[in-house]
């Protein structure tokens, strides 16, 4: 059973940084995109940023210049850095994998960033 644990969530000043992880464990194989995604209360689960196998990123324009994705294909892994954090970052942040063999997305469980003004 294929399991996505997020880290490194927590409470944060404005202005400040947070470094969040994702881990796969279980059998998965075979992962071409792997991403992070957010939702603020009341608002719909939003893409924040992803990172293809290759290497190539995107960002939502709200986070350009502030975040950045990286991952450790090795270890299964997704990273996010977080700099410069607003109130309005303040989500539960998701991590996301897709695999190319399954043709399964797979999402993590979430992890609260709290950014106070």
């Amino acid at each position: 059973q294929v399991q996505l644990v997020e880290s490194g969530g927590g409470l944060v000043q404005a202005g400040g940084s947070l470094r969040l992880s994702c881990a796969a464990s279980g059998s998965i194989f075979s992962i071409s995109a792997m991403g992070w995604y957010r939702q603020a209360p009341g608002k719909q689960r939003d893409l924040v940023a992803r990172i293809t196998i290759g290497g190539s990123t995107d960002y939502s324009d709200s986070v350009k210049g502030r975040f950045t994705i990286s991952r450790e294909n090795a270890k299964n892994t997704v990273n996010l850095q977080m700099n410069s954090l607003k109130p309005e970052d303040t989500a539960v942040y998701y991590c996301n994998m897709y695999s190319r063999r399954s043709g399964i997305y797979y999402w993590g469980k979430g992890t609260l960033i709290t950014v106070s003004s």
